[in-house]
Formats: C-alpha cells, sequence, structure tokens
C-alpha cells in the first residue's frame, strides 16, 4: 500500500501477476554481439527506470492491455532479438549481448487508483515510482540480468 501525498490520506494498493519470460515468436539467430565503446563504459551499468502511461484507446475496450502487449512484444524480439538476450563479460570485461532468446521479463499488475488522482502535470519526478515499479529480485545487476524488463500496471 503507498500513500499518494503525505498531506492526504489517498493510498492505493497494486497487486502483481509473477514476472514471466516473453520470447520471440520465432526462432532468432544466437549469436554475441559486443556493445560499443560509448555503450560500455562502466557508469552505464545501471538501470534506467522509467514510467510512461498511456490512456486507454476507446476502440480495444474489451481488450486486456496486458494480453496486447504480451503478443505485440513477442513478435517485436523476432525482429529485435538482442532485446530477448542477456548481457555478458567477455574478454577484459568487454560487455556484450549474448542473443540467447531468453525473454523479456514482463510483469502484469493492477493497481485500484487513477491516474488523475496522482496530480497534474504528471512528470518526473513521479510520485510513487518505487510503489507501482516492482524491483524483481535477482536483476539488481546488469550482468546475466534479461536486457529490458517491462511492467503493464492497469489503472482505472
Amino acid at each position: 500500500m503507498a500513500v499518494i501525498n503525505p498531506n492526504t490520506t489517498l493510498t492505493f494498493t497494486v497487486r502483481r501477476c509473477a514476472p514471466e519470460l516473453i520470447v520471440p515468436a520465432k526462432p532468432t539467430p544466437r549469436e554475441l554481439k559486443p556493445l560499443s565503446d560509448i555503450d560500455d563504459q562502466e557508469r552505464f551499468r545501471l538501470q534506467i527506470p522509467d514510467i510512461f502511461i498511456y490512456h486507454r484507446d476507446p476502440k480495444m475496450i474489451n481488450k486486456n492491455p496486458a494480453s496486447v502487449i504480451r503478443e505485440a512484444l513477442a513478435k517485436l524480439l523476432v525482429f529485435y532479438y538482442p532485446l530477448a538476450g542477456r548481457l555478458k563479460e567477455g574478454p577484459a570485461g568487454k560487455l556484450m549481448v549474448d542473443c540467447s532468446g531468453e525473454g523479456v521479463l514482463f510483469i502484469e499488475a493492477e493497481a485500484d487508483v487513477t491516474v488523475d488522482q496522482f496530480g497534474d502535470p504528471l512528470g518526473p519526478p513521479f510520485p510513487c515510482m518505487e510503489e507501482l515499479l516492482y524491483d524483481v529480485p535477482g536483476t539488481g545487476g546488469i550482468v546475466g540480468s534479461p536486457v529490458l524488463l517491462i511492467q503493464v500496471k492497469l489503472v482505472r
């Protein structure tokens, strides 16, 4: 449960499904792709949390957004298959993507709060980011972890 604004009693609960791996919809090449020297800098070896908010399209009212994203992601990973791999260290600590096809980590969740309740304007710093984004155990580092983690939260 999270308090949105310390000056109010407004709280919300986030219910999460178990994390799952979304793999490419078709077989993909198995290869190692070294990162460029720019991308391989020590100061970039971190995860960057971000939140994107999209309003539900009225034409999609009978569709579960998480299911739509899950299916689209599997199709997308066929063409952007390095995202379904894992970072690993090669000789001299050089980072590379092991295009293993293991998948993108995906979490579906639901929060009993409306976007409007977060206030206006809605921008950085986003209120309650720690409560909305789930820190999946074992994914704190970047080596050996999924390259991409996607969480879909359904809010009213």
